[in-house]
C-alpha cells in the first residue's frame, strides 16, 4: 500500500504494509533516523514523533494512521538553521548522558510546552512519561523550565 504522509514539512511516499509502525517507515524506508527504537510497546518514549502537532509513540502506530498526516521529528525542529528553544535549552543544561532517548525526550518536552507554556514541576512531570535509563530527569526538568522562560514573548 501506498502510505502518502508530510515528513519534517516535506511529502513523502512509502510502498508499505499498512500495519508497519510508522517508527520503522521513517528509519528504514524514509531514511530518518532521529526516533529511536526503545521498547516496541510504546511505554519509553524513544519513538516520539509528533503528529499533526499531537505527540505519539511511532513504533505503535501503524503507518496507515499516519496516511495524509505531517510527521515532525526532531530533524524538522530546528528552522532556518536556528535551534528550536527545547533544543537549546538540552545542550545548554547538559541534559543527555548517553543521549539514546533525547529526541523522543525533545519532542515530548516541544509538545508539553505547545499546550502549557509556563509549567510547574508537577506539569513537567505528568507530561514527561518518556523513560531515560540514565536518570537525568532533573536536568530535563531545568531544561524544559528553560526552554519555556526563553520562548515568552519579552514584555515592553
Amino acid at each position: 500500500m501506498m502510505i502518502r504522509l508530510t515528513v519534517n514539512g516535506t511529502p513523502r511516499a512509502a510502498d508499505v504494509e499498512p500495519e508497519m509502525p510508522l517508527l520503522w517507515v521513517l528509519r528504514d524506508v524514509l531514511d530518518v533516523k532521529g526516533p529511536k527504537y526503545g521498547c516496541g510497546i510504546a511505554q519509553c518514549g524513544a519513538c516520539t514523533v509528533h503528529v499533526n502537532g499531537e505527540p505519539v509513540r511511532s513504533c505503535s502506530l501503524p503507518a496507515s494512521a499516519a496516511a495524509g498526516k505531517q510527521v515532525l521529528t526532531i530533524e524538522g525542529l530546528a528552522q532556518r538553521g536556528r535551534m528550536h528553544p527545547v533544543q537549546k535549552a538540552w545542550i545548554d543544561h547538559e541534559v543527555p548522558q548517553c543521549g539514546y532517548c533525547q529526541s523522543g525526550q525533545i519532542m515530548a518536552a516541544v509538545a508539553l510546552l505547545k499546550k502549557n507554556p509556563d509549567p510547574s514541576d508537577e506539569d513537567i512531570d505528568a507530561a514527561m512519561t518518556n523513560l531515560c535509563r540514565c536518570g537525568t530527569y532533573v536536568r530535563i526538568r531545568a531544561a524544559i523550565h528553560a526552554a519555556a522562560r526563553s520562548m515568552k514573548p519579552v514584555k515592553t
